[in-house]
């Protein structure tokens, strides 16, 4: 007989948030496995293709700074590869870049010789890999919050409360083993919120400290070492969101002798003491978002909807990223001013406007309407290509908008010269540019696109009387 409280825990679970399906870690079947490259065709091939993942947390490098965590250990890796080398066959690592839940997919199918994620992350049936030893043993996932907001000790209090999670975060199955308790309970759920695709997990935690999210859940090592980035984030250590897991890297299950070369030098492996020395260097100054939809900047976006929609709409853009843009450059204030040579609400200089036609750039309407002009110029002259999503595409021009559309276009040309993704900025050609002109360009999209997501949440309260289509 089934005990009742069973059963209702059955039934229940069918009506909880499903997170693998909103963000689904790898394909649903197992992929044809391509032939393994084990370690002596590596050798031979001088080549170790190392899957990565895009997050700049775990492989970011910026004008040759090392900042994230995987590049490291695996320049350490390379150089105990190359210590073994006989016949001078040296090896050197291709780093390929993807999304955390793209990973084993692609080393399934023979892209990659190793994933390195940098981050918690669950073998699942059906694919030919294997685990190395751990990278990292007793990791445990914080929830992470701002300081001066509720404080949480208990599972119980996160009954109908949200979290945002980054694409592939291990908080997701960790997620649904509280909703089965908190339903024993009769308790809400925890909703998670699935956040863009151009979000990694310390966009995230970036975004928490400005309060456009206020919960998410990350792998300790990575919220503390976030945390000198961003003090105001607060870490409710008392709340056990599951037991604490291992990182590994990953081979594929042929590839025998790669994998204890791998076993072997973890064993060994001590991080240097000065690991973070480059990363605070680089980013203590690079993440600064602040919540755009404070009670005087919201009541400022109002005054300046008309206009912003109202050359969006001419130039056939969303005005919500008109107002981002807008946000990040002046914010929100018409009146502004740059002694360079930028003006008013767009920060537009008068050679932009001219070229598109505009003059007075001093008044608020033609401000707007020669940022919205030079903007699209942009689009249209560079980046209209089919290949390229509106996410994509905007972030593109934001970043031609910021540097210029000829060193942006030549950027896209190096990435694809290294096998990276041109006709995506988001962790792919953003990568050119950090090695190029360091974390400037990239900061200022990465700023703008949080701003418009920020909005795009609220756009239902931001267009009163009009039917809410999100354009992502």
């Amino acid at each position: 007989m089934i005990r009742p409280s069973v059963l209702l825990l059955l039934c229940c679970s069918l009506l909880l948030p499903m997170p693998a399906l909103a963000r689904l870690a790898g394909p649903l079947q197992a992929v044809p496995a391509a032939k393994v490259r084990d370690l002596a065709d590596i050798r031979s091939s001088r080549v170790l293709k190392v899957l990565v993942n895009q997050s700049r947390n775990s492989s970011g490098e910026v004008q040759g700074q090392s900042i994230g965590v995987e590049y490291h250990r695996l320049r350490a890796f390379e150089q105990y590869l190359n210590g073994h080398a006989r016949d001078g066959q040296e090896i050197t690592l291709k780093i390929i870049p993807k999304a955390k839940d793209q990973l084993l997919g692609a080393l399934q199918r023979g892209e990659g010789d190793l994933v390195a994620p940098g981050e918690l992350l669950e073998l699942r049936p059906g694919y030919a890999v294997s685990t190395s030893a751990p990278v990292s043993s007793n990791v445990p996932l914080l929830l992470v919050g701002i300081k001066g907001e509720r404080r949480y000790t208990r599972l119980e209090q996160l009954s109908g409360k949200t979290v945002a999670l980054p694409t592939g975060s291990a908080a997701g199955d960790a997620v649904s083993q509280i909703n089965q308790k908190l339903t024993l309970r009769k308790l809400a759920p925890v909703k998670i919120e699935w956040v863009d695709p151009s979000l990694a997990v310390e966009d995230v935690l970036e975004m928490v400290q400005g309060g456009i999210f206020h919960l998410t859940i990350v792998e300790q090592p990575i919220a503390e070492r976030w945390g000198k980035i961003l003090p105001k984030l607060r870490f409710d250590r008392q709340v056990l969101i599951s037991e604490p897991g291992e990182e590994f890297w990953f081979v594929r299950r042929d590839a025998s002798m790669l994998r204890a070369s791998i076993d072997r030098f973890l064993t060994g492996y001590k991080k240097p003491s000065d690991q973070d020395a480059a990363f605070l260097r680089t980013y203590r100054r690079s993440y600064r978002v602040h919540y755009p939809l404070a009670r005087a900047d919201r009541q400022r976006l109002e005054k300046l909807r008309p206009v912003l929609q109202k050359h969006a709409d001419a130039q056939g853009m969303d005005w919500l990223n008109l107002a981002a843009l807008a946000f990040k450059e002046s914010s929100l204030q018409p009146n502004a001013r740059s002694g360079s040579g930028p003006t008013g609400l767009m920060q537009i200089t008068p050679s932009a406007a001219q070229r598109v036609g505009v003059n007075n750039i001093q008044n608020l309407d033609a401000n707007v309407q020669a940022g919205a002009k030079y903007l699209a110029l942009i689009r249209r002259k560079f980046f209209s290509s089919p290949k390229l999503n509106e996410r994509e595409r905007m972030a593109f021009v934001l970043a031609a908008y910021n540097m210029g559309p000829e060193r942006v276009q030549g950027m896209r040309a190096e990435a694809r010269r290294r096998g990276l993704n041109p006709n995506q900025w988001f962790f792919q050609v953003e990568r050119i540019a950090m090695e190029q002109v360091g974390m400037g360009a990239v900061s200022y999209v990465n700023s703008v696109n949080k701003y418009y997501l920020a909005f795009d949440r609220e756009r239902e309260s931001l267009e009163p009387g009009q039917k809410v289509v999100s354009r992502k």
